[in-house]
């Protein structure tokens, strides 16, 4: 299952930023293990999105827990599952195996 996570922040960024390296290293972490597919902020810097593929929302919020700007109260946290039905040819089968893939349009 794929899970759509949102961050709003709580804190002034001053705060977040004295934070954002161990907050780095949180997301290496789940990188790595295969956890996390996409993260960054968002624009305007209000909070963040992560893209995870867990086995349950409990499990997600387990790892989320980890995470220093959780831990510092730092943001709050909206965890969305998602089953998407459709992907686009070029998006990797892996993420979405059972969606529908889409090609696009070729131009003349």
């Amino acid at each position: 299952m794929l899970y759509l996570i949102l961050l709003r922040y709580r804190a002034p960024l001053e705060e977040l930023d004295r934070h954002l390296a161990a907050h780095r290293d949180f997301l290496h972490r789940h990188y790595a293990a295969g956890h996390f597919l996409l993260s960054g902020r968002q624009e305007p810097r209000v909070g963040g999105a992560i893209l995870a593929r867990g086995t349950s929302r409990e499990e997600v919020a387990g790892w989320l827990a980890e995470d220093p700007f959780h831990r510092e109260g730092l943001a709050d946290y909206e965890t969305i599952a998602w089953a998407p039905g459709l992907r686009a040819g070029d998006a990797p089968a892996a993420w979405a195996p059972d969606a529908a893939v889409v090609e696009r349009a070729v131009e003349n």
